[in-house]
């Protein structure tokens, strides 16, 4: 497993789960052209660009590319690295016709070639101390007690929280995790949720 400081947006869950066993880092699903019809996760996907930078990962057909031409218009140059995938020809296993154009997607891909792609758009390896923030995470255990999960009504605090955050509110509980881990250090989430208990009473 390798981090890197930059968030990783990809398509799809499938392309999701498979750098999953690459990365212990941030990654983001557009939902194919979805994402330009949800302005919540467009601006998350923004913000995230101005924290921490962003490496655009997508498929290598027409789509992959409409996508990837479309955010980066929309993005400021700076933030953004642009990793491609080989033209490979094939099926998904899962699948059971090829795509379109015939070509594997990030899913398709072998880890090794993952992770050379993402290494040559430049990807931050946080192995570099100077890279690595040096604070403390937020964990499970601290969203269980702030009520936002494990609760009856967890789910809805966690809405609030997001709406409060300017997070998407689709977010799970693991990605609420993730996304505060990539924006808070543990101090600020623990004087967010101060706030937002007091905003409660």
């Amino acid at each position: 497993m390798i981090r890197i400081k930059e968030a990783v947006v990809v398509e799809g869950r499938y392309d999701r789960n498979k750098l999953s066993g690459l990365l212990d880092s941030l990654i983001v699903e557009t939902e194919g052209f979805g994402i330009f019809r949800d302005s919540e996760k467009l601006n998350y996907i923004r913000r995230l660009g101005r924290e921490r930078g962003l490496v655009l990962l997508l498929d290598s057909d027409g789509a992959g590319f409409v996508i990837r031409g479309k955010l980066s218009s929309l993005l400021p140059k700076e933030q953004v690295k642009h990793a491609y995938i080989p033209d490979v020809q094939g099926k998904e296993k899962r699948k059971s016709h090829p795509s379109k154009e015939g070509k594997l997607g990030v899913e398709g891909m072998s880890l090794d070639v993952l992770r050379k792609a993402l290494l040559r758009a430049g990807a931050t390896l946080e192995a570099d101390e100077s890279v690595r923030p040096n604070r403390e995470q937020i964990t499970k255990l601290d969203l269980y007690e702030a009520g936002l999960s494990g609760c009856d009504d967890s789910s809805v605090r966690r809405r609030e929280l997001q709406k409060m955050l300017d997070l998407p509110e689709r977010l799970s509980a693991n990605g609420l995790l993730d996304a505060l881990n990539a924006l808070y250090s543990r101090e600020q989430f623990q004087d967010m949720i101060s706030v937002y208990f007091h905003s409660k009473e």
